[in-house]
């Protein structure tokens, strides 16, 4: 009996894991996926195994995991040694970061926000060289994020 087990060239795994051909070699190159194995010929061929891998790598860093959480990650899928607190606190640690991240962009709205309502309010079509923005910029003393004018 002759079993076909699927095989797949590099960009055919780039296509169906949605991660670029150079991606992958990079992943290779780090260990994240094990090497290619080869053909006859030479060219790089994969397994379904090495599509699910590939896919849980692409899923991980789309929720912007780092290749070294990542690698934990990894470990922590195959583990049965392992407790899934690890993967618990890994990913809280991420989902703390991500929050603090968005802290900080709200910050930055705000203070973009001022620095429009402050140009409308004051400059806007005027000359260029004399926008309020320019001047915010180059106080030494920035305005409250949260002031008018």
């Amino acid at each position: 009996m002759n079993v076909h087990i699927p095989v797949f060239s590099i960009g055919a795994l780039a296509k169906a894991s949605g991660v670029t051909a150079p991606t992958i070699r990079f992943y290779e190159e780090i260990g994240l996926i094990p090497k290619a194995r080869r053909s006859a010929s030479g060219q790089r061929y994969y397994k379904e195994a090495d599509l699910s891998r590939l896919t849980f790598i692409k899923q991980c860093r789309d929720f912007g995991f780092g290749i070294d959480q990542v690698r934990v990650l990894l470990d922590l899928s195959i583990s049965r040694d392992r407790d899934c607190v690890e993967t618990r606190d890994l990913a809280q640690a991420h989902l703390n970061e991500v929050r603090q991240k968005l802290e900080e962009l709200r910050a930055l709205e705000t203070r973009l926000a001022a620095f429009v309502r402050r140009c409308n309010e004051a400059c806007a079509g005027g000359p260029g060289s004399d926008c309020v923005i320019f001047k915010d910029l180059a106080d030494t003393k920035p305005r409250s994020c949260c002031g008018g004018a």
